[in-house]
Formats: structure tokens, sequence, C-alpha cells
């Protein structure tokens, strides 16, 4: 990387910076101010072959011969040194990716967390021995890694989906080659100079830049044993075929279309928040944003007023600025999304309480801004109601009883999230059962946790990450089979 005003990114491949193969690169645009912000390698696949290599290099060398004690400490104290740059790595996310610089930081920050708990499991992961009816033979399994994982990540929190994948796969004794989102690419490399920093192997991580091109190439390479994506359905659909013909695993979390449900007996205070937390706080760009609320036909009226008032109030500006509560949609082509889908909401009979539109933020004219959105009185099968905006746009619809609301929170093709917000005992853990999201949460919205297990229902994905159930997914399992008798067993010799 060169430090300028319009920095530089080369890719980073057993721990050194080159630039790709062909002397390509591509530029990134800062979506405050609409402007370019930097450059980075262009990959293809010469690039990523030479990265896939030199994780094999050190998958069979460096890394390996490390005990998973050593591994683990590692990655305890990558986490450390990632904590005490986090205003760094936030600022460089927030400038690229237009979310708030303190959410930024604050995931940043939190990573330690998820480096110190998968660290603290690489030298717990055993094997055990099974109980045969034969007495003269011991039978027992090894637990190993799977080898080279590719960790392909979106770009709305870089820090924290990439080491959600790459923690537990690391902790299990693999190497990695991250591909970040060619909207945010900068803050992976800070990200592999601190692990360099923090003696991690040369090879055990790398970096390739660039478009769909170096993410196919990854994907189709014979070298990568599984692909860990987060992103849209889209992108996971074809992720899927392509590892598939070969018969590589993949981890996908997906997209979600996530309802948050206001029952007549809800903390209507804490519910408001709630909703307003799960879909503006992030500008809608979160794969579990609530944007889809049912609030009870009681307490309707009183709930979109509320959230009214408050969505008028959000301040639109500079993502890196304290008093800022929500920055641009992250590129020129997420905006127009936005505001084709409300378009099209409005046209198939949604009402429009608040904004709708581009807005207009002084002094950043040409950046990517679009107003908090909410849409009420929502048809069940109004387009917006069951695609995913990926933006600040909320749908509301009211809703007579529990039968009635499980039925339109189901009928979508995602099962991310949910949101339910009652006090009654009987009715959250009912409802928690019967809805079909791999996330529910009851009185609250967005929590999450490195120890608590995080995936989707139906095409919101594939398998878990978080929790100790993630780090199954980056081994395999060996049976080692030893007789310890000295009798001939021969087929062939007939015994009396």
């Amino acid at each position: 990387m060169t430090s300028n005003a319009s920095p530089s990114y080369q890719n980073y491949i057993a721990g050194r910076f080159e630039p790709a193969a062909d002397g390509r690169s591509f530029t990134a645009t800062n979506p405050t101010t609409g402007q370019p912000w930097g450059s980075f390698a262009h990959s293809g696949k010469a690039d990523v072959g030479r990265a896939v290599q030199a994780a094999t290099d050190a998958l069979r060398g460096p890394w390996a011969q490390l005990s998973p004690s050593k591994r683990g400490r590692l990655l305890m104290v990558w986490g450390e040194k990632i904590a005490a740059n986090a205003d760094k790595i936030a600022r460089l996310e927030s400038t690229q990716n237009g979310k708030l610089l303190a959410e930024m930081r604050a995931q940043a920050n939190v990573i330690r967390d998820w480096l110190y708990y998968f660290g603290g499991l690489a030298d717990k992961i055993e094997g055990r021995v099974i109980p045969l009816e034969r007495q003269s033979v011991l039978n027992y399994t090894l637990r190993e890694p799977l080898g080279v994982v590719a960790v392909i990540v979106p770009w709305n929190s870089p820090t924290f989906l990439t080491l959600m994948s790459a923690a537990p796969a690391l902790a299990a004794g693999n190497t990695i080659v991250i591909k970040p989102s060619e909207v945010t690419s900068a803050s992976a490399f800070e990200l592999v100079r601190l692990a360099e920093e923090a003696g991690i192997p040369a090879g055990v991580i790398n970096v390739v830049t660039g478009l769909r091109e170096a993410g196919e190439a990854l994907v189709d390479h014979e070298g990568v044993a599984k692909i860990a994506f987060t992103g849209s359905e889209g992108g996971g659909r074809a992720i899927a075929a392509r590892a598939g013909a070969r018969l590589a695993s993949c981890t996908l979390e997906l997209g979600g279309k996530s309802p948050n449900i206001v029952f007549a007996d809800a903390p209507v205070d804490n519910a408001v928040a709630g909703i307003l937390a799960g879909i503006f706080a992030a500008a809608g760009q979160t794969c579990v944003a609530g944007s889809r609320a049912y609030v009870h036909e009681s307490i309707y009226d009183e709930v979109l007023d509320r959230l009214h008032q408050r969505a008028r109030a959000i301040k639109l500006g500079d993502p890196l600025l304290a008093d800022t509560q929500m920055g641009p949609a992250a590129t020129q082509a997420q905006l127009q999304k936005d505001i084709t889908m409300v378009e099209r909401a409005v046209a198939e009979g949604a009402k429009v309480l608040h904004g709708g539109r581009r807005a207009a933020v002084p002094g950043f004219e040409e950046g990517f801004f679009f107003e908090p959105t909410i849409l009420h009185d929502m048809a069940p099968d109004n387009y917006i109601m069951n695609e995913e905006v990926f933006g600040p746009v909320l749908g509301i619809a009211r809703f007579h009883d529990e039968e009635e609301v499980l039925a339109q929170a189901n009928a979508t093709r995602y099962g991310l999230a949910a949101g339910v917000w009652t006090r009654d005992f009987r009715r959250a853990h009912t409802m928690a059962r019967r809805l079909q999201a791999g996330t529910v949460w009851i009185n609250t919205y967005r929590a999450m946790a490195f120890n608590s297990p995080f995936g989707g229902y139906k095409n919101s994905g594939i398998g878990r990450v978080n929790g100790i159930e993630s780090i199954d997914q980056f081994l395999q399992t060996k049976s080692v089979w030893c007789e310890m008798s000295e009798e001939i067993q021969d087929p062939f010799v007939l015994k009396v």
C-alpha cells in the first residue's frame, strides 16, 4: 500500500504485497462524497492461484507445525492488536461503505472477543474412542482441518464478517484466502498487517482483491476445500452451484426479510426503539435488518405515529461525525435499488409515511444518501414485503391475532431473523418455536455474541457461524482402526 491522498493497495500473498499479475487495478468510491477514494489490484486466475498455493504451503508447513495451543494464542494476540487499532480500521470502513464510524469502531473492538473465544477452542478439538464388539480393535477418530478456506466477504461489515468465518477456520487449523468486497477492500489489509505483527506465519492469511472474476476463480480452484460466503441470496446460489460441481463444501450466510412483531401488550417504548435500530441504525445495510414490522391493530396508530416522529428527526450526514445518525448507501447501485424498489412498492399500493426519495445533504450533494423511509398499510403480496432491499426502507402492516401474523411473517423464502415484542411469556416462546428463522429475538433486536450460533433457515443460508458448532464446519473426521491382537484374521481359512 502507498500512503498518499489516493491510496493504492496490492494483493497480500505469502506475507508480501504484490500487484495483480497483469497489472490491472480498479477504483473504489467514497459514498459520502461520491468521489474516487483509492485503487486496488484487479485480480484474476493467476493471482488467486498464487494465493491458494501460499495458503497450501503454510497449511503443510509452519501452521501445521504449531501446536493447537500456540495457534490459539496467536489468534488472541491478533485480537488484541485489532482492538488497539479499532479506530483506524473503522475509519477505513466508514469511508468506504458509509456506515457510522461508531458502529464500525464497535465492531472492530468487539472482534477481540471472537478471537479470544475461538483461540481458546483451538486446543479443545478432540476425537473420541469408539466402543466396538471386537475388544482387540482400537477405533478412534481424529478431527482434522479441511485445508484452504476461501472467505468471501460483503461490504457492509467487512472486519466483523471476515472474522466470523476466519476465526473458527483458523482455530480449526485451516489456512485462508480472503476475497473482500470490491466496495470495501481496504480494512482487510490492515487485518493482515496486524496478523503479521501478532506472529501468524506468512501464507496462513492471504488477501486477493478484485471483482467477480476473482471470486469465481477462488470458488473454482481445486485447492480450495471450502467456501465461507456472506452476501446476497443470488451470490450464494451461484457459489453453491460452482462449488458443488467439484464437491467443495460451503457455509452461506445470505439475505433476509426479517419481521419485527409488536403485540398489544408489548413494551411500546422498547419496541419502537427496536424497530428503529433494526432498520435505520445501519441504514438498512445489514442482513438482519428488521425490514417488515407487524403491529397489532389496537396499537397500530400509536406505534406508527411514534416511528414517524423519530424517522423525521434522524440526521443524515458524514458517517465520521459523532452527531450523524445515518450515513449514505454504500454504492450508487444500492442507492438506485432503494429508489426503484420504493417506486414499485408505491405503484403496488404502499403508502409513504416518510421518506422514499434520494436525500440532499448539504456539503455532500454527490453522496449516495437515501431518506429513512416508512411505508405503511402494506399488503402481504406487495413486492417490497417479500424482497430484500438492503436499504433504510421499513414496511409496516397491522395484524389481528397470532395465527394471522405468523402466517404473514413466515410467508417469505427467507428465514434469517425475527423479533417479537410482548410481555406474555407463553406467547413469546410459542412464537419463537413457530417462527421460521435462525434467530428469534424477544424484546430486543440485532443482538449477537461470539458463542451463540447464527445463520438462516430456508433461502437465508446454509450452516452456522459463531458458537462451538461453527468450528465443526471447518473440520473433517478421520476414523482410525488398530488391531491389537496377533491373531491372524484370514478370511480364506475356515475355523472349526
